[in-house]
């Protein structure tokens, strides 16, 4: 009985994602730069000043960062974290609204960065295999959502 229950288990787990799919995964840079094309984004791998991939793209006018994190010599990396920062000349976002925002929403972390300016960023664990193209472009779409709606409670304009 536990056999069948296994070989059932193993049979589901295998059957949701179909063969031949496209997998999104952090120690396949490419593969998150093809997935943001697909997604009709522009997308531009680069490394970052420690040496490690970031892919450069941009929503609805702001530019946001794919940044690789938990890699092994540059390559061979674990999960990435999309990443915008905001530069506000007039009209500065205090320690309050950064609270304000990390107390009412769930996803998309702010803080203050080194210059006092609003930073929001947002992990995305795509190790063990990685994850659908469908799934990516699900977490992609939240967080260009997560985006817009920080660039309100920021008052930010491009």
């Amino acid at each position: 009985m536990k056999m069948l229950m296994f070989a059932l288990a193993a049979g589901l787990g295998a059957s949701a994602v179909p063969a031949g799919a496209a997998m999104v995964r952090a120690q396949d840079p490419q593969s998150v730069v093809a997935a943001l094309q697909k997604a009709g984004y522009r997308a531009r791998l680069d490394t970052d000043k420690t040496g490690d991939p970031v892919v450069r793209s941009a929503s609805s006018g702001t530019d946001f960062s794919v940044f690789f994190y938990n890699c092994t010599d540059h390559k061979d990396c674990r999960t990435v974290e999309f990443y915008s920062g905001y530069h506000l000349d007039k009209n500065p976002v205090g320690l309050d609204k950064m609270n304000d925002w990390n107390r009412t929403m769930r996803f998309g972390r702010a803080y203050l960065d080194d210059q006092k300016d609003p930073v929001l960023e947002m992990d995305v664990d795509l190790d063990a295999g990685g994850m659908s193209d469908d799934l990516f472009k699900d977490n992609l779409d939240y967080w260009t959502s997560v985006m817009s709606r920080f660039e309100k409670h920021i008052g930010w304009t491009s």
